[in-house]
């Protein structure tokens, strides 16, 4: 790449969400609720699951990274895109764009990681029940969450590396309401085919790894349930994964949709409200799925506000 000809930007403007005023004062009302519950949600799980004896178990452990996970991506998009909606200045520097990008790109992988751990996690325990304290001691679950973050952080440095080392010789104005790469590779100047390429090779293979690791854990899971005899038993058996498929299905197909679908249906403005979803939305509603649906989370729950009361 010749960058002889590339201009010392400092900043970009995120041009955000919508230009009306009066929609801008709803969605920011909207949009902080939102927030609002992702933090007390996910922060609430993380507290539950540390200080209860009864969720010291391998899924919960995973769980509680999970929000973790969920936490640190929306944190990443979404004070500043409330500021944004308010604010008239909505410029974020070059560096500042790059680490937003690297935060939301680690743990986004790292999420996608963790429900397929996650799957392997439900595998062990259903079909291997006599040998899942062992195959899930507590060395295991570090090292699986060692590869989890490992990876993330690894993906993340590769395409912030790759796209913020183009050209950008033109506008800064970045059609989007954080920095992601289809907005930023947008307005690069320089050839951005290796940048589409790496995306496509490193993310496709996470979300193909991922996919598959879950598909197989639940064939197995499927495969062990059908021999329960009793229907009580294999209806139990059922509800332990259920909200983790919720979880996989709502995540994975949002992913999947965002960054593999045919470039001739690619629309800056329909991925501001897809990304909106899995930015703010389906951090929220995680903890929820896993609370709702979840007898062990619900008297942990109710312990905790026992406590609290009396």
């Amino acid at each position: 790449m010749d960058t002889g000809n590339c201009s010392s930007l400092t900043e970009f403007l995120l041009l955000g969400i919508t230009d009306n005023p009066e929609m801008k004062v709803f969605l920011f009302s909207v949009f902080l609720v939102v927030y609002l519950i992702n933090l007390l949600t996910n922060l609430g799980m993380i507290v539950l699951i540390r200080t209860d004896s009864q969720l010291h178990t391998p899924m919960y452990f995973f769980l509680s990274h999970l929000s973790f996970s969920d936490l640190c991506y929306s944190t990443a998009v979404g004070p500043k895109m409330l500021v944004d909606l308010l604010a008239k200045n909505k410029s974020i520097p070059f560096l500042g764009c790059a680490l937003q990008f690297f935060i939301f790109c680690t743990f986004t992988d790292a999420e996608c990681m963790l429900l397929a751990v996650m799957a392997f996690d439900r595998y062990k325990a259903i079909s291997r029940p006599l040998s899942y304290a062992v195959d899930m001691s507590s060395r295991v679950r570090s090292q699986l969450l060692a590869g989890v973050y490992l990876v993330g952080l690894a993906d993340a440095l590769i395409h912030t590396s790759l796209t913020f080392h183009l050209c950008f010789c033109g506008s800064n104005e970045i059609n989007h309401f954080f920095c992601d790469i289809p907005p930023v590779l947008s307005i690069s100047c320089s050839d951005t085919q290796v940048n589409v390429l790496v995306i496509f090779t490193i993310f496709g293979f996470i979300e193909l790894s991922t996919i598959s690791g879950v598909l197989v854990s639940y064939c197995y899971i499927i495969s062990s349930v059908l021999k329960i005899r009793s229907a009580e038993g294999r209806l139990k058996a059922f509800s332990t994964c259920a909200s983790h498929l919720t979880a996989v299905s709502i995540f994975q197909g949002t992913m999947l949709f965002m960054y593999f679908r045919p470039s001739s249906s690619y629309s800056l403005d329909q991925d501001k409200i897809t990304s909106l979803f899995y930015t703010l939305f389906i951090p929220m509603l995680n903890p929820l799925i896993y609370s709702l649906r979840n007898k062990d989370v619900k008297e942990a729950l109710q312990k905790l506000r026992n406590k609290i009361l009396f």
